[in-house]
């Protein structure tokens, strides 16, 4: 069977290394010139640079299992850190680090040891990780993580040290809009799992090279082939016997959409299926942006990453310092800065949020030299992820229509938009088109 797949983000990477796995002939459009999607690699003055820094989890089944199936080397790909959440010293914040004991011991005696909460604050995380299991980390009506949280009585601090920051990390939403029900799946995942997929994944390589420079190698090995700078502008059926007409009328047995959904949208009501693409007209968008500020290669942290608190008031806007010398040595010195849902930050402009966020690294770590950068690069995704809204409807892999799926980390989930979500459906949606193969036969 001949299969095409729009779209060269980890969704359709994944639906193109199941599809060849399964003995598919594959081809692989991709509109940019670069793998991806938004989660890629961006060549910034001769220096490559991701487009956002992302934290994977161990509980990222399908995506772990997709990079070995591709020759990754998971462990020397990434970086493996115990769950934890830990702010710099001085800087008002907590020391949360769970020890490499099996669950949910090593939650238990993270929150025993954990610097920086009151007993309070401990009582309320164990009462509402309890509470949580025993309802087996479902709701029965969505509602916003806020409202989730004044429910179940958790602290000021706690929300602001722990729940926020892990549920704009996660979801890319502020938790008063945020879904509480995505932010259970998540929590799931990590808090309730066992110790190794509540474990914290840094990548060490590039995005691209992290999977889909990797699957697109797979795909052509395969005897397939991947299209760079190729935009599939239309998309028809084909005739009566079935399949399908992309571009200048090129024919494939089964195609996955696996684009953006305005693109996708386009591409669904030309084959066919008019009310499934105004279904996805409805999406919000938050964007994440990234701050990579340079400084001398001896320059380190004392840790791979800090959680920071961010105010806008006292114009502290980053969430989260990752030292990407301690991930790749090539990179010494080299700071990045996750700002996650950061329309308001973004209006700063890029040369003023790069100096706030200088300066903010510099006062909370105490360190004045940090304020004054060799260089900065400041890079936003304005469309990163969909709002991550309660109740928010999202499509199904399967269209309806014959051998036409779609991918995307927007599709049917319990997951937000994450790296994980967007695998998850390209696996999805090769399984639609090939379960459409066997029925044929």
């Amino acid at each position: 069977m001949s299969a095409a797949v729009i779209g060269a983000g980890w969704a359709g990477c994944s639906a193109a290394v199941e599809l060849a796995r399964a003995g598919c002939k594959v081809t692989l459009f991709e509109a940019a010139r670069t793998l991806g999607g938004r989660a890629r690699a961006v060549d910034v003055q001769g220096r490559q640079l991701d487009n956002g820094q992302h934290i994977l989890l161990g509980a990222y089944k399908e995506s772990l299992r997709l990079m070995r199936a591709v020759g990754i080397d998971l462990h020397a790909a990434m970086l493996y850190l115990p769950l934890q959440m830990r702010y710099p010293k001085e800087s008002g914040g907590m020391d949360f680090v769970a020890p490499r004991l099996p669950a949910p011991l090593h939650l238990a005696l993270a929150l025993l040891r954990a610097d920086g909460l009151a007993f309070a604050d401990k009582m309320a995380l164990a009462r509402f990780s309890s509470t949580a299991r025993w309802m087996d980390w479902r709701l029965h009506t969505d509602c916003s993580v806020s409202e989730l949280l004044e429910r179940y009585d958790q602290t000021d601090r706690l929300i602001e040290l722990m729940w926020r920051p892990l549920c704009l990390a996660a979801l890319n939403t502020a938790p008063e809009r945020a879904s509480a029900q995505v932010f259970l799946a998540v929590l799931r995942d990590s808090l309730g799992a066992s110790r190794a997929s509540s474990d914290m994944l840094l990548p060490r390589v590039d995005l691209s090279a992290l999977f889909p420079v990797a699957a697109a190698a797979f795909v052509e090995r395969a005897g397939g082939a991947v299209r760079l700078g190729a935009k599939v502008g239309t998309l028809a059926p084909a005739d009566a016997s079935g399949g399908w007409l992309l571009g200048e009328g090129e024919r494939f047995d089964a195609v996955v959409i696996a684009t953006a959904p305005p693109a996708a949208a386009t591409l669904l009501e030309q084959a066919g299926a008019a009310d499934l693409a105004a279904s996805l007209q409805h999406f919000e968008y938050e964007p994440i942006t990234t701050c990579y500020l340079q400084y001398p290669a001896a320059t380190r942290l004392d840790l791979p990453f800090y959680a920071l608190r961010d105010n806008a008031a006292s114009g502290h806007w980053g969430q989260f310092v990752f030292d990407r010398g301690q991930l790749d040595a090539a990179q010494a010195g080299l700071f990045s800065v996750v700002i996650s849902a950061s329309g308001a930050a973004s209006e700063l402009g890029r040369e003023a949020l790069a100096q706030a966020v200088a300066d903010q690294l510099a006062t909370v770590l105490g360190r004045p030299e940090l304020s004054h950068p060799e260089w900065v690069q400041v890079i936003s995704e304005k469309r990163a992820t969909f709002a991550c809204t309660p109740g928010l409807a999202r499509p199904a892999n399967a269209t309806g229509l014959a051998r036409l799926a779609l991918a995307g980390d927007y599709t049917a989930s319990d997951y937000p938009a994450t790296i994980e979500s967007a695998v998850r459906s390209g696996v999805a949606a090769a399984r639609v088109v090939l379960s459409a193969k066997a029925t044929k036969k």
